[in-house]
């Protein structure tokens, strides 16, 4: 899983937040390719905001989409899909969270 340098610069709420938290099993078992494939596959649909990430035992990968309808397509997305049903290779749990964003600040 890559880590993000910054912040994703996101626009004025309202937008949503997929929020994905995660125990990893051993071994990579193309896990870090994968990863990296799906950050470059969402960047590309349409909807999708931003993504920030970081890992020390527990991961923690927030995607940021303008809608839901823009989420479900992700979700439902061919070479995503197929990374899913791999979930039981590379982790001991996980819980997918979907939030509205409704206010947002920082500097």
């Amino acid at each position: 899983m890559s880590e993000s340098p910054a912040p994703a610069r996101t626009p004025s709420p309202p937008y949503y937040a997929v929020i994905f938290t995660s125990l990893r099993t051993e071994g990579d078992n193309d896990y870090a390719a994968t990863a990296q494939r799906m950050v470059e596959l969402a960047t590309q649909q349409p909807g999708f905001l931003g993504f920030e990430s970081a890992r020390d035992g527990l991961g923690l990968s927030v995607s940021y989409w303008s809608s839901l309808d823009a989420i479900a397509a992700w979700k439902a997305n061919a070479e995503h899909h197929a990374a899913q049903q791999r979930a039981g290779e590379w982790y001991h749990a996980f819980r997918v969270r979907v939030c509205k964003v409704e206010k947002e600040y920082g500097f």
